[in-house]
């Protein structure tokens, strides 16, 4: 696991931290030609530049985010900001749907919105795949 992203899961409560530490490997190995690093504050995963999926630990919960997951067609997944962005929220592991997560994960790949160039184009979002 990267090293940044180690760190920011053990600072969490042990509920939280398991939590992390489930999504990081999923993700990690859903996503293995992604990198990750600390991104504003989170974990968050790249693909050619361009974010993909990370999570954060809120107050309440877990958000796992999909910058592109509006565009996913999945039911579990709710609008998040102005942009594409799409979450779903978890107080524990057992709320984790494996086969959700799987879905969403290969649906990140295929789908994507250029948020890379987002600032270049005026906060204009442009369909890369």
């Amino acid at each position: 696991m990267n090293k940044d992203i180690k760190a920011y899961n053990d600072t969490q409560d042990l509920t939280s931290k398991d939590l992390c530490d489930f999504l990081a490997g999923e993700i990690t190995r859903a996503l293995p030609e992604a990198t990750c690093k600390i991104w504003h504050g989170a974990p968050v995963w790249f693909l050619d530049g361009n974010p993909i999926v990370g999570y954060w630990v809120r107050k309440d919960s877990l958000q796992l985010l999909f910058w592109s997951g509006q565009s996913f067609d999945e039911p579990g997944l709710k609008p998040e900001g102005t942009f594409k962005a799409a979450e779903a929220r978890y107080r524990n592991i057992d709320e984790v749907n494996t086969d959700d997560l799987s879905r969403w994960l290969e649906k990140s790949q295929r789908i994507q919105w250029d948020y890379k160039n987002i600032v270049k184009r005026r906060g204009q979002l442009e369909r890369l795949k």
